[in-house]
């Protein structure tokens, strides 16, 4: 029996990785704006939702089919799919309203805490063993957040900081029912049920608010999902071509797009308090990856 196209090692190409890497994060600011600009518009959240869930089955469907073959969206773990889902979307909920409500630049740096909070509740739900050097890590990382969350009150938009920080939650409790789930479903598997849930649930919002979109918001709406899916695969694909220690870091290169964007957009100056304090979780996260990857090889 051979193995699937997306069971055989690939070859490593680490510059291949951080390219695509890189090229993954600006999609990802991108499709901020996007939902930025479609809130601004009046587009219901659950509605955008729908459509980024919707139309990204196209990029999706079309790698499914290119590398591991329809075969692999067969699961035995339908809950396990479903308990993923629903912790994802509450993180996807909570950021696209941070995204509505606050300067992109500050609901971006919010949401690199996700990895501080992914310490966290591993060692509240998986038991995970919490060492001085991660405690210490995330502390630091923890005051980075506080430092990001406190700007100029005149900016200070405190609902929209909640949801920000709900939304990293979500994003790091999606991250660890990932890493448990991935132990028996292949990653197109979870990403597959999860864009289907998604659309599922966007799609039964439709009678509590939905807007007639202009064209003009059409067209942004289902680019949402086209850049928002494409994205999602290129996150995928340079964690193929390329170890996570050397792609990581460059997460850190979406804060640069979203306030490129933010700038030209919206006329945005970041406060000097979001940036100190995104370096700040930046560099708490990044030790704790290094160290991560340091453990994983002793």
């Amino acid at each position: 029996m051979t193995a699937s196209p997306i069971e055989r090692p690939v070859a490593q190409t680490p510059g291949l990785g951080i390219v695509l890497r890189v090229l993954a994060m600006a999609l990802m600011a991108v499709l901020a704006a996007i939902v930025k600009a479609c809130a601004e518009r009046g587009v219901p959240v659950l509605q955008i939702i729908f459509f980024r869930n919707a139309f990204a089955f196209i990029p999706v469907m079309l790698y499914i089919w290119r590398t591991s073959g329809f075969g692999v969206l067969r699961t035995r773990r339908p809950g396990a799919h479903l308990t993923r889902s629903a912790v994802g979307l509450t993180g996807m909920v909570c950021g696209f309203t941070a995204v509505s409500l606050l300067p992109l630049t500050q609901s971006t740096a919010i949401s690199f805490s996700a990895p501080l909070f992914m310490v966290a509740l591993s060692a509240l739900i998986l038991k995970e063993p919490v060492s001085l050097h991660r405690g210490l890590a995330v502390a630091v990382g923890f005051v980075g957040v506080l430092i990001m969350v406190h700007p100029d009150p005149r900016q200070f938009a405190g609902v929209g900081v909640l949801f920000a920080i709900a939304a990293a939650a979500g994003s790091a409790g999606a991250m660890i029912a990932i890493r448990e789930i991935s132990r028996t479903e292949p990653g197109p598997t979870i990403v597959f049920y999860f864009t289907l849930a998604g659309a599922m649930v966007g799609l039964a919002s439709l009678p509590f608010g939905w807007v007639m979109p202009s064209p003009g918001v059409l067209g942004l709406l289902v680019a949402a999902g086209l850049i928002g899916g494409t994205g999602q695969l290129l996150l995928t694909e340079a964690i193929r071509r390329a170890p996570v220690a050397v792609v990581a870091p460059f997460d850190y290169t979406q804060l640069v797009w979203a306030g490129l964007i933010g700038f030209l957009v919206w006329g945005e100056t970041p406060a000097m308090l979001t940036l100190i304090g995104a370096m700040v979780v930046a560099a708490s996260s990044t030790y704790i990856l290094w160290r991560e990857i340091g453990r994983s090889r002793i």
